[in-house]
């Protein structure tokens, strides 16, 4: 006989409960497994695809493992120095860029640029503050033994991780269908189907934009002739996930950025801006609508509260599962409403009637 349905909902509170106080105590440890959790789900179809082109398991876990081996070793040796050397130069430039505003601002807006302003006072002080500060803090990160050693573990245990799991994924499944209460398997199975299939279209889907965008934002910058090219590609890129916020970041960067490297140079300073509206153009009209759909299910309001909430919570742990989460929350709700929807609570009289038909 099956428990009762307020027993269940006790033992799966429960059981929740615990899954977040490990995420709360544990987020550091579990990091490098999140992570090669994250990688393998994401290159599970890569897996699946090679598997029916006749090759096993093994052999295409091995495939794709060499590959992402190159590719990491190509980021290593070329473009992770280059963004490295070329954020170090920025944080470098941040002072002489608010002394190049001070000037600006003395020059054009003399009413407010008076050293009593807050204005003046408000630059004077972040302009200390990072000639003081900031070359210090990015020296300490770098330098830090504890962040060296963080660094090699995520390197030597994410690829093992990602390794085992891409290559039991399938069992991993199937051993998880089995351990399903027997009762609601069918009703679980079909929510974790829907949950799978907004993340493929959301993380698979949302990460190749985010990757294409990024890259094309880098590259055409640094062809236009901004200093910091690719460092505001890659921020660009990063944030494209939440909609209009990359372009905005990234272009507000950029264009603030050109207009201290190019001033007067407004046919420059056009082309960074053009840069930003055909890549929103492209995005908005054939990137997200082939690689991602329109019926997501995530809002980018939830987006953001889930991001807000899971990284106040958990740290930087908490900003990679909360998308999953999120996604996972949006499909319980939407099951939850078609249930209430199909119930006498919600029908009232009317379903009533209908029984007694």
């Amino acid at each position: 006989m099956a428990l009762p349905v307020r027993d269940q909902l006790k033992y799966w509170g429960i059981a929740a409960f615990i899954f977040f106080v490990a995420l709360w105590y544990l987020g550091h440890v579990l990091l490098p497994f999140i992570l090669g959790g994250a990688i393998a789900y994401f290159l599970d179809p890569v897996a699946d695809r090679l598997e029916t082109a006749g090759l096993s398991r093994t052999a295409a876990t091995v495939v794709i493992t060499l590959c992402g081996l190159l590719v990491f070793s190509f980021a290593a040796l070329a473009i992770v120095p280059m963004l490295v050397n070329q954020t170090i130069s920025l944080i470098n430039t941040v002072p002489q860029l608010i002394s190049d505003l001070q000037i600006f601002v003395a020059t054009n807006f003399p009413s407010v640029s008076t050293p009593d302003s807050v204005i003046h006072r408000s630059l004077v002080s972040v302009g200390t503050v990072i000639q003081e500060r900031g070359g210090e803090l990015l020296q300490g990160v770098l330098n830090s033994a504890l962040s060296v050693i963080n660094v090699l573990m995520l390197l030597v245990i994410v690829p093992v991780v990602a390794f085992y799991l891409l290559l039991d994924w399938d069992r991993l499944i199937r051993e998880i269908n089995r351990l399903l209460p027997r009762d609601h398997v069918s009703v679980i199975s079909t929510l974790f189907l829907e949950i799978d299939k907004t993340l493929a279209s959301f993380v698979r889907g949302m990460g190749t934009v985010c990757l294409i965008l990024g890259t094309y934002y880098a590259v055409a910058l640094m062809i236009v002739g901004l200093q910091f090219g690719l460092v505001v590609g890659f921020i660009a890129g990063l944030v494209t996930f939440i909609p209009y916020l990359g372009a905005l970041i990234g272009g507000a960067l950029a264009i603030g950025l050109a207009l201290f490297q190019f001033w007067g140079d407004w046919f420059t300073i056009g082309m960074v801006f053009g840069v930003f509206a055909a890549g929103q153009i492209v995005e908005g009209n054939f990137l997200t609508p082939k690689l991602v759909g329109k019926s997501v299910g995530l809002h980018p309001v939830w987006l953001l509260i889930a991001l807000s909430v899971f990284a106040a919570l958990f740290g930087f742990v908490g900003m990679l599962v909360a998308v999953p989460v999120a996604a996972a929350i949006g499909v319980l709700a939407k099951f939850l409403a078609g249930q209430y929807m199909s119930s006498s609570l919600y029908l009232g009289f009317e379903s009533k009637n209908q029984n007694k038909d």
